[in-house]
Parts: C-alpha cells; sequence; structure tokens
C-alpha cells in the first residue's frame, strides 16, 4: 500500500491563547478526496490554514510527499504541488480574469502525473470563464468568482487541490455546477483535501469523510458509513 500524500499528525493549533485544533490527525490518499465536516467554530479553517502555514502557531507533523512541510513558509509550500482554495476566494478584483489565470500560471512538478493545466485546458473546463476573459474580477458574480479562483488554482498544476467552503453562499444551480467538475477533476486523478458544509455535496464527491468538533477528530469513515451516523450528525453537524 502507496503513502498518502499528504498526512497530518497530532497537529495543535492556536490563536493567541486560543488552543483551536488539539492533537488533529489524519492522511489524504492519492487520487482520493477527503471532506472535513463540522459546525461553525470546528476548527476547519484552522485545520487548512495550519496545513498551508498562513497560521504560524501550531505543532504537530505535516507530511506531504514523503516530506516534512510544516516547517516550510506559505509559497514554499505552493511550490511543493499544493494549491488552496480560500474561501474569500482571493482573486485579484483589478486584474481581468484572463490575468487572474496568467499570473497564477506554473509548470508542475518535475515528474508529476496529472494533467498539465494551460490557459486553453482550463478555458475548456470552464467555458463561461473564456467568456469573461476580458472582464474585471470584480464585476464576476460570487459563483464566478468561485470558478476563477479554482481554475486560477488549477493553473498553478498541483498535485493536491485544497478547498475551503467551495459552496459557500452560492446558488444551487451553480453548487451543481462546482460539483460537476470537481468531479471531473476527482475522475483525471486530483487529490482533494476539502472543507464543506453542505452534506449531500460532501457525500457523493468524497471517499473518505472526517467529522470535526470542538477541535478533535470525532468520527472519520467512507461516505456509506457516514450516511447510517444520525447520532454523529446531530452531535456534531447539527443535522
Amino acid at each position: 500500500m502507496s503513502n498518502p500524500l499528504l498526512r497530518v499528525d497530532n497537529l495543535q493549533a492556536f490563536y493567541d491563547q486560543s488552543h483551536i485544533l488539539q492533537g488533529v490527525s489524519l492522511s489524504v490518499n492519492s487520487g482520493e478526496v477527503l471532506s472535513v465536516l463540522g459546525r461553525n467554530g470546528a476548527g476547519k479553517t484552522t485545520l487548512l490554514n495550519s496545513i498551508m502555514a498562513i497560521l504560524h502557531k501550531r505543532t504537530g507533523s505535516i507530511i506531504y510527499d514523503d516530506q516534512e512541510i510544516n516547517k516550510l513558509p506559505p509559497y514554499k509550500i505552493a511550490k511543493q504541488g499544493i494549491a488552496y482554495v480560500p474561501e474569500i476566494r482571493g482573486i485579484f478584483p483589478s486584474l481581468t480574469v484572463r490575468e487572474n489565470l496568467e499570473i497564477a500560471s506554473r509548470k508542475g512538478r518535475e515528474g508529476a502525473s496529472q494533467q498539465q493545466w494551460t490557459l486553453d485546458s482550463v478555458y475548456s473546463l470552464f467555458p463561461h470563464l473564456k467568456e469573461r476573459a476580458q472582464s474585471g474580477g470584480g464585476k464576476l458574480s460570487g459563483g464566478e468568482q468561485q470558478m476563477l479562483s479554482i481554475a486560477r488554482a488549477l493553473m498553478t498544476n498541483p498535485d493536491l487541490l485544497i478547498l475551503d467552503e467551495p459552496t459557500e453562499g452560492l446558488a444551487p444551480l451553480v453548487v451543481k455546477e462546482i460539483e460537476e467538475l470537481l468531479t471531473t477533476l476527482k475522475r483525471q486523478g486530483l487529490t482533494m483535501l476539502m472543507v464543506e458544509q453542505n452534506l449531500g455535496f460532501a457525500t457523493r464527491l468524497s471517499d473518505q469523510i472526517v467529522v470535526l468538533g470542538k477541535g478533535r477528530i470525532r468520527w472519520s469513515g467512507t461516505p456509506e458509513l457516514f450516511s447510517s451516523e444520525s447520532g454523529i450528525q446531530r452531535t456534531w453537524l447539527g443535522v
């Protein structure tokens, strides 16, 4: 059995004096999608920010592709082949759609098995962004901004795509479109770690589910098992 692409062991994370993550351990296997579920304030975004070294006050082990990365700064972690789509999307409103994509363009790591993303291949997956190529990022709808944020992450040619609440605040039709896009990426073999509140979306897309509650892992397993865990859903997700 091959090693996980990403392994987090005994992660402790702090904001000032608040102990947010308390011994979180999880692993993401190559080619799979792992979704982290939990209520607001459970520590989900803190987990992603810790992996990306956006949050500095943390201890534990973060191993990516058999290398310890928790001492690296965010830009070096990104260069290892990890792309982060934050909840705030983070696009440049003063740049056009095309400029937002081109500014992120980077060749994949040597020997990477993933598809090499170019402007043309991204436009093929996101035809609406091609239509809006000359529009300013600040002129886009929320759904279009989310599409652009994902597309820009792909332009870095990652081996691991990390997404924080990709469906947050979006209309049902846009959520369906995002799901179809991520399903396509999964079929192509892209590994994903996702934080999500939409249970149906998460369970349909994921190979593994982790439930985070009050900074600790409360449950983990397959979507099939999770669907039958009404007690876990009620206690830790309020469903």
